[in-house]
């Protein structure tokens, strides 16, 4: 399987932009820039890598983690996680230092236990997880009833 987007930039790097368009058409002509990087932060004026880097690991996550659960014998009422990715300091410039999975799970009838060898092997086994293990990944994990 291969799942593709496409970029076109247009400019120098602080003034220019770009348009991002997926094969899905979820993304089509969405804009990025310098300025929806790192000074809009209320993402109304376009997405930015990091973002998107986010919500493909809050995704590929819980869905690793339903299909664990379920081979656990429990159906997952809901999992809502959000993805927090870092920038910092590198050597050369700026990059990605961390990411933080937060995880809220309703799930009846697991024990905290095996919902926390579950949450923890998602957070390893993903394959978002798996393309991203040059970066620290740290989990809290809350479950509710």
């Amino acid at each position: 399987m291969i799942r593709s987007s496409k970029a076109i930039w247009k400019g120098s790097g602080k003034e220019g932009g770009g348009l991002l368009t997926s094969t899905s058409g979820v993304l089509k002509d969405t804009p990025y820039s310098f300025t929806t990087r790192f000074v809009s932060e209320d993402g109304k004026a376009g997405t930015n890598p990091e973002e998107l880097i986010a919500a493909a690991h809050a995704g590929c996550f819980t869905m690793k983690l339903s299909f664990l659960l379920g081979n656990a014998g429990h159906t997952p009422d809901e999992l809502d996680c959000t993805s927090e990715v870092k920038l910092g300091p590198v050597e050369g410039g700026t990059g990605i230092v961390g990411i933080h999975l937060v995880l809220k799970a309703k799930v009846s009838g697991i024990s905290q236990a095996d919902f926390d060898a579950c949450a923890a092997d998602a957070k390893v086994n993903c394959p978002v997880s798996q393309a991203l293990k040059a970066v620290p990944i740290t989990l809290s994990a809350t479950l509710a009833g």
